[in-house]
């Protein structure tokens, strides 16, 4: 019955769940494709001469990241404030979003080990925050870059994924993960890695990436100490309690949770369902590397229960 779940499936099955991660990395897509989307619909009204040249796609460009990248100019920042959120789900280049994302999924599948989804979107958001309000500082503080900060812009996912590296390595820093030709490293080191390189680079010619990137990391390693006492996630909750999404209303229209008797709140709800989520992909994980006939008596039943609740 369950012989081996192939790649793709266990793909389209995280990208079917309507959690933070995924959405995270679907919006990062879908704004990319959008601004490819764009540059090619301008393709057919260039004229002759600048679509040999490339010039259009140039202004394309231009006119995409002065309208959604954060400027380092302040004057600027005061007539576009929307693009302190907007640049942190910002691409123009494939292998940007393609590390980016990679990187978000990687360490986000292991942030939500431990952490909520919750957590993990106030760490990608505040995080994009850090590195946007560090860029922007060092920029008008330090005389290096006078020249260029009247039209400096920053974007890109590197800051709020960088936060989510650090902080989830702060929590669990003795986590191994397996690397081609390294081994098992334990995520602190790839994480300490990471911030020295940037720090290397920040005379480089993209000193404003490498600056945002240490802000996030600088987040990252706050949120981590923060949150024994105070979870700033919890800013988050006046949106959650918005609650946008149309099945979620109509599940709780039609369905009350009960455990033992009593009333279960919606976050210890979707705690649970999380939990249980977490064991169904490590039990599809099992049979992807030893077959179905590997899982315990327990497992099976579990993943039995589960085909049967979405049937």
């Amino acid at each position: 019955m369950f012989q081996q779940v192939s790649p793709f499936e266990r793909i389209r099955v995280f990208f079917s769940r309507r959690e933070e991660l995924p959405v995270l990395i679907l919006i990062n897509i879908a704004i990319w494709i959008s601004s490819v989307l764009i540059r090619n619909f301008a393709f057919l009204f260039a004229s002759p001469e600048s679509a040999t040249t490339g010039t259009y796609k140039d202004n394309v460009t231009e006119w995409i990241m002065s309208s959604f990248a954060v400027p380092a100019n302040t004057n600027v920042l005061l007539e576009k404030p929307w693009t302190l959120l907007t640049y942190m789900f910002l691409h123009t280049d494939f292998m940007h979003i393609l590390f980016n994302m990679l990187w978000l999924w990687w360490f986000g599948i292991i942030f939500i080990q431990y952490l909520s989804q919750k957590q993990l979107l106030a760490t990608y958001l505040f995080g994009g925050l850090a590195g946007a309000i560090f860029y922007i500082a060092a920029f008008n503080f330090f005389p290096v870059f006078s020249l260029v900060r009247e039209s400096a812009l920053a974007l890109g996912a590197s800051a709020s994924v960088l936060a989510v590296v650090v902080a989830i390595a702060f929590y669990v820093p003795d986590y191994s993960v397996n690397l081609l030709f390294l081994g098992q490293i334990k995520i602190k080191y790839i994480a300490l890695f990471t911030v020295i390189t940037d720090l290397l680079m920040l005379s480089s010619g993209n000193a404003g990436g490498h600056l945002a990137h240490l802000g996030g990391a600088l987040w990252g390693f706050a949120y981590i100490k923060m949150i024994p006492g105070f979870d700033p996630a919890k800013l988050l909750n006046v949106f959650y309690r918005m609650d946008f999404s149309i099945n979620k209303r109509r599940k709780r229209q039609h369905f009350k949770v009960h455990k033992g008797g009593k009333p279960v709140t919606d976050e210890e709800f979707n705690r649970q369902k999380v939990l249980r989520q977490q064991k169904i992909d490590s039990i599809l994980e099992k049979i992807s590397r030893s077959g179905y006939d590997s899982l315990t008596k327990e497992e099976k039943e579990l993943l039995f229960s589960s085909s049967q609740n979405k049937s």
